[in-house]
């Protein structure tokens, strides 16, 4: 069968140097291979059409987890490696601590004091913290996929489609699914855990949850 290929955002610019490369195509056999004239389009032959069945017809490989044998694209493909937990956990720490030291810092001079108790005045703080860290999250992966933490750990955040860099609509969904469950009163911490320890089972492509929400990956930008 033809390689498909991947349907490219239209709302990402051509010149993204993120963008997935795309491998080169093999629709055609200029040859005339398996009995076709040259130029057309040609089927390669499949394992297990013999009456005595391919290696790869049954057992443990008898289908790719990323599409069948018979030439499916490899999701892969062109796209950087996955960075690694990590990395990923450094450049939230990084991240976490250059927004909560100066939104602290304000917050306990405008209170007189941050507030450790269980009040109306902890939430408002911790709503003020969670709206900058947004904010702050949104702009940067929508302008390049990389926060500051991110960048010092040489990752980026990538469209799963083609690798571009997620603007508009995925690079905010992704920082708002991350940040706004928190703030539910008890079952917020509960999402906020599940959403981090995700990537650690998901395969294969280890998203958290924010990440399956806007169809992102994380990836490394060495």
């Amino acid at each position: 069968m033809p390689r498909s290929t991947r349907r490219m955002s239209t709302d990402q610019p051509g010149d993204d140097p993120f963008r997935k490369k795309e491998p080169p195509g093999q629709d055609q056999d200029p040859d005339g291979a398996w009995g076709q004239a040259p130029g057309q389009r040609r089927e390669p032959p499949r394992y297990g059409d013999s009456a005595g069945g391919g290696p790869y017809d049954r057992g443990p490989y008898a289908s790719n987890p990323y599409g069948d044998i018979n030439g499916a694209a490899d999701p892969f493909a062109g796209m950087p490696p996955l960075a690694s937990r990590g990395r990923r956990l450094l450049a939230r720490i990084i991240d976490a601590l250059l927004i909560g030291i100066p939104v602290g810092l304000i917050m306990t001079f405008a209170q007189g004091g941050w507030a450790t108790g269980d009040d109306g005045r902890a939430y408002g703080q911790q709503a003020v913290y969670t709206l900058v860290y947004l904010i702050y999250e949104g702009l940067m992966l929508t302008n390049s996929g990389q926060t500051v933490g991110k960048k010092l750990m040489r990752i980026r955040v990538a469209v799963l489609a083609d690798g571009s860099v997620p603007r508009g609509a995925p690079g905010w969904l992704r920082s708002l699914v991350y940040h706004v469950p928190p703030l539910v009163p008890c079952v917020g911490f509960v999402f906020w855990l599940a959403n981090v320890l995700f990537c650690t089972w998901d395969k294969p492509y280890q998203q958290c949850l924010h990440d399956k929400a806007a169809k992102t990956v994380v990836v490394a930008a060495d």
